[in-house]
């Protein structure tokens, strides 16, 4: 059976993100909204597709989802699988039937906070050394927490979207700090995990887009200190595209979806906001760059799925880390 990698559910958040930008593009009247709605239906059948296969694998690998879920290095994009459908539903249903969008919304909310939880306390009590450490790490927590606050937001669970809001950010000072420590001084990131490098965007895009959507699309000081910092993290990649060039693709490039798409979605609120000189070009030109990135990606995906080049080789079963936090090249 072949083995399906956890970090393919970044394919459904990359899409998902990208449908967030055409829908905050279309609310402020820059593009058509049938085109975000319909990438939330595209987004919504990948993730379905990716998790019936993965249910498979797991099913029919003895120990596979344990070995996964212990991962130290891919253990952390398991929690894609209830992050995503979190927000397609604020998104995708709730607009059309707000009951029906709202229990599913908070359906995946509890299991994101638990999951969030579990993977917290495992860290705490597992054995996880400071090599390990990649921005995948933002994805449980801080990733679960911001899109939660989104997403309840979306609904109209004002409470609910303030509390995960304060979840998200918390657990972004924390992780935030390690992992950049782990970045600044510790041997570079294995080839393999160099894409997930474009995470390190998404916490400041990610807040300001929940902090939008808690201030009904208003700018407030907040708001203004998240930009401070998402702009930094954006310069700070520019100096990564040495790096980010001599990649080979794989599916980890998904990682730069989602990060560029919630960047592109962050840009449109400020570009509504502020009504710079030029803003009907400029908001256009945004939202057609992140759909060439995610075009890009999605297409050189499908090219390599056609050569039966997407599926890694059988291997043996991940085992969890060991003390030594010996990072295992995939």
């Amino acid at each position: 059976m072949p083995r399906v990698p956890l970090n393919f559910f970044g394919i459904p958040l990359g899409l998902a993100g990208l449908a967030g930008s055409w829908l905050t593009a279309a609310h402020e009247g820059y593009a058509p909204v049938w085109v975000g709605r319909a990438l939330i239906a595209v987004a919504a059948a990948v993730w379905c597709v990716t998790t019936a296969s993965y249910a498979r694998y797991a099913l029919s690998v003895r120990g596979a989802f344990r070995a996964d879920m212990l991962d130290g290095v891919a253990g952390p994009f398991g929690s894609l699988v209830v992050i995503t459908p979190m927000l397609l539903a604020a998104q995708g249903i709730a607009p059309f039937a707000p009951d029906a969008g709202r229990v599913v919304v908070d359906v995946f909310l509890v299991l994101t906070v638990l999951v969030g939880g579990w993977y917290t306390g495992q860290w705490i009590y597992g054995p996880l050394a400071l090599d390990q450490l990649h921005p995948g790490y933002f994805l449980p927590t801080v990733g679960g927490g911001l899109v939660a606050a989104l997403s309840a937001a979306l609904v109209g669970q004002q409470r609910l979207a303030e509390a995960m809001f304060g979840l998200g950010i918390v657990s972004w000072l924390v992780m935030g700090s390690m992992i950049l420590a782990r970045l600044f001084f510790r041997p570079p990131l294995p080839s393999p995990l160099e894409p997930t490098l474009a995470i390190e965007i998404v916490p400041a895009s990610m807040a300001s887009i929940a902090c939008f959507a808690l201030n009904a699309d208003r700018t407030d000081r907040l708001s203004a200190v998240l930009a401070g910092y998402c702009l930094l993290m954006i310069f700070s990649q520019l100096r990564l595209l040495p790096l980010f060039l001599r990649l080979r693709f794989s599916p980890a490039f998904w990682a730069f979806a989602f990060s560029w798409t919630s960047v592109a979605t962050t840009g449109l609120h400020w570009i509504h906001n502020g009504r710079p000189a030029g803003a009907s070009v400029l908001a256009p030109l945004v939202l057609a760059a992140a759909t060439v990135l995610v075009g890009a990606i999605a297409a050189r995906t499908l090219m390599a799925a056609a050569r039966r080049q997407l599926l890694p080789a059988p291997a043996a079963l991940p085992q969890p880390a060991d003390p030594t936090g010996d990072l295992r090249r995939r």
